[in-house]
């Protein structure tokens, strides 16, 4: 976090503003541009893209936000964002919440901050943290993202913002439209299924290779015994099995989204 402060510091000094015209150039408070730039508070990946295009530092400080997402990230998870970075393949099951890669901002900030556990620094960096993550699909060779939703997610609201919400869906849609993301939603009728374990993914690299994420509230684990991997794959084809097609799942998602108006 300080390279990036001392570093926006420095190319606003360059350019010859003060924090209060940085500010509103790029639509933020003069107050959060202070307190990222003495390193207490995380910037979102919109704040750091606007200040790169006015101050024109050619993405600079856009290429420094991952290595503050790395720092800030907890260490049992640090693994596992090296593993994004580098697979092929992403195979996602969640049953409570979105993707974390499929997330807007706004609902992103929903999740994480519910339940009042984390301080607003705490949810500003994690959800900094979870923006920038998301830049994987953006990359030139993107890996294929195939993700399995219960229905049940989808209709959730979170802290009742059905803005939040219909925003949210919205750009499920839109990414489910890129070649590289297939979503799938397990609906309702189906009853009881092998999802209701809980969330996993798995993570295939160019090789052949793969490692899974078990996600639990006590201590989350990075996989990669060749047991677990094969238990994770026979339920991943099992809750697979279980979910609408490509199609019908993005039909559902639309019909949900309207509920949200």
């Amino acid at each position: 976090m300080d390279l990036l402060a001392g570093e926006l510091r420095r190319v606003r000094a360059d350019r010859g503003l003060s924090q209060e015209e940085l500010a509103k150039r790029i639509n933020y408070s003069s107050s959060l541009v202070g307190m990222v730039e003495i390193g207490r508070r995380t910037p979102s990946l919109d704040f750091v893209r606007r200040v790169d295009e006015v101050l024109e530092t050619g993405g600079l400080l856009g290429r420094i936000l991952p290595l503050v997402s790395l720092e800030t990230a907890p260490a049992w998870f640090r693994p596992w964002l090296e593993v994004e970075e580098e697979a092929s393949s992403l195979w996602w099951f969640e049953m409570s919440v979105l993707p974390g890669l499929l997330q807007t901002e706004g609902y992103a900030r929903a999740v994480l901050g519910s339940g009042g556990l984390a301080t607003r620094d705490e949810v500003d960096r994690r959800v900094a943290a979870r923006m920038q993550r998301q830049q994987v699909l953006d990359r030139p060779q993107p890996p294929q993202l195939v993700a399995v939703v219960d229905e049940g997610v989808l209709r959730r609201p979170v802290l009742d913002q059905y803005d939040v919400m219909r925003e949210q869906l919205d750009h499920l849609m839109a990414m489910a439209a890129r070649p590289n993301v297939h979503l799938h939603v397990v609906p309702t009728e189906v009853g009881v299924y092998p999802g209701m374990a809980g969330p996993f993914i798995l993570a295939g690299y160019p090789d052949g290779g793969w490692v899974a994420y078990l996600d639990n509230p006590v201590r989350p684990q990075v996989l990669d015994s060749s047991e677990e991997i094969a238990a994770l794959h026979r339920r991943w084809e099992s809750v697979r099995a279980e979910a609408l097609s490509r199609r019908q799942s993005l039909a559902l998602i639309e019909e949900v989204c309207k509920s949200w108006s």
